[in-house]
Formats: C-alpha cells, structure tokens, sequence
C-alpha cells in the first residue's frame, strides 16, 4: 500500500472547514484525499489525477464517499478551467504532492524505474505522446546535455548524452542505465549512482514537471478564498526552489509601492506563510519509508 509522505502535518496545516470546498491537485492513490473527506460534512472535495490505473484504485478506495467527491481526469494545470466548468471560482484549501505514488515507480511496465528492466516509457497521462522512448532518442545532444544540468545537476551531463546519442536506438530502461555507467568513473558509479538522477530528469522533461508547477501555482493562489490553505509537499529542490519564490513574492508587498504609508489594495500580500522554514518528515517516518527523506511542506494562508 502506498504511504503518503507527511499526511497528518499535511491535514493538521490545511485546516478543513466541515462544510468547505477542497482541491487534491494529485489524488494519487488517495490517501491525502481519504483524510479530507473524513472531515467533511456538507463540504466537497475535487480530485485532481491523469494516471487511470490511480483513479481506478483511489475510487475503490474512497467508494463510502462518493457523494462529496469529483475525480477529473486532468493534469493540475488546467486546475482553473476545469473548476470553472463546474461553477466553482474559489476554494478553501489545496493540496499538492509532487512525489511519485509507489506504485508507479514499482510497477516495471511504467519504465520509472532504473532497477526493472522495461521500455522506456515514464508518462504519467498515458494517453500523452511524448514518452522517455522519444526523449532519449529524439532529443539533440545539446537538448539532453542541458536536460540533465538543468533537473538532474549531473557533472558528467555531456559526456552521458554523447553516449546515448552514439548508442542509438535505446529501448530499455536498463539499456540506458549501462549507458549512463559506463559513461562516467567506475568509482562514480558505485558511489554516486548517476541513473537514479538520470532517470529523474528524463522523467521531469516527459511530464513537463515544473513548467507545469510554475504554471499552476499563481492560479492556485488566486481561487483561494479568504483564510484558505495552499500546503504543498516537494520532493526535488528544484521544485522547492519554485514553490518558496512564487509564496515569497506573493506574501510581499509590491516593490513598487514598499514603504509607502497606504499601500493600494492590488498591491498588498495576497498571502502569508505559515510556516517560514518547510516542515520535514519526522525522524520515525523517515526510517519508515526512505521516499520521505527528501520531502519538505510549504503552507500559505491568503490573506
């Protein structure tokens, strides 16, 4: 069964309203859901998830509920539109969880992960066009080099993609993973593991990761109603990174009018932060599940 990471800090820090409106941008296997929902009463709850088999899985999950809850099968960038097609324009509190579901990752037909030998696939919309397959042997040398710089922060970037541009056609994951060692020191390899951030990048390119973060979060911030919650669990420090600048500029006020004795409404915080520093898992669940070791909570209010 998966696990979700920080769960209780999660809830606790979205402070459900019985009878509120509530949005999990990544249902996922549903547990962050199930916790919301056993708190409503009149209050209802949108899910958002692309992959079938999560939705398949949290509905069983979640079937004593199913009368306070929508699934929309949809990636969390449309999160405005889609709300609005259903007459709903502002919200109580949101959650996103930018980790991987275990499932996913042990499911080897997924290709997510660089332990199980499977195509090279990593999409989580499977109905989406662009795979690890394309990624890995249509990208340029320059387009995949930057690639792994940029999401994977991997020294020997250049080297791996010139090898992988050489070694086409490449259509398994473990392919790839000799590709990736034999590019780099031996010593490197068995210390550093390079494929296990390879992989992530890769990954992070198919499923537009962080555009799509960057994207979505400012609408998040504008449907939420007075007193409403944004809590948001990364597991990357790129995402992380995301997350604090867009919280941090919208919980200031406007540079152009600080220190101004009476700051015109359009330029006031939107927000403030709940907590200054991310909450981290506990020391127990860390030896509980290793995945929550990197994740860090980010809370906002709007103000």
């Amino acid at each position: 069964m998966h696990k979700s990471v920080l769960l209780e800090e999660t809830i606790d820090n979205l402070n459900i309203r019985p009878d509120g409106i509530y949005v999990d941008c990544t249902l996922g296997y549903g547990g962050h859901s199930e916790q919301i929902l056993k708190r409503l009463t009149t209050g209802h709850l949108y899910a958002f998830e692309q992959d079938s088999e999560a939705i398949l899985s949290s509905k069983e999950r979640l079937k004593a509920y199913e009368d306070k809850l929508d699934i929309i099968k949809s990636n969390f960038v449309n999160l405005k539109d889609e709300l609005e097609n259903r007459g709903i324009d502002k919200v109580d509190g949101i959650i996103f969880d930018l980790g991987f579901s275990s499932p996913q990752i042990d499911d080897p037909e997924r290709g997510f992960s660089f332990m199980k030998d499977a195509r090279l696939d990593m999409r989580m919309d499977k109905e989406q066009k662009l795979s690890a397959y394309e990624v890995v042997n249509n990208y340029k040398h320059e387009e995949l080099t930057e690639i792994f710089y940029k999401y994977a922060e991997e020294k020997y970037s250049r080297v791996i993609a010139k090898n992988i541009v050489n070694s086409r056609p490449i259509s398994t994951t473990l392919e790839l993973v000799d590709i990736i060692k034999r590019s780099v020191p031996v010593k490197y390899a068995l210390t550093r593991h390079p494929e296990r951030v390879i992989f992530q990048a890769i990954r992070i390119e198919v499923n537009k990761e962080l555009s799509v973060l960057e994207s979505v979060l400012p609408d998040a911030i504008d449907i939420l109603d007075k007193h409403g919650r944004i809590c948001v669990i990364t597991f990357h420090s790129l995402e992380d990174r995301i997350v604090k600048q867009t919280f941090k500029l919208n919980s200031e006020v406007n540079s152009l009018v600080k220190g101004l004795p009476d700051i015109p409404e359009g330029y006031k915080p939107k927000i403030k932060l709940i907590n200054r520093k991310p909450i981290l898992p506990s020391d127990e669940e860390m030896e509980e599940n290793s995945r929550s070791k990197s994740a860090k909570l980010r809370v906002i209010e709007r103000v």
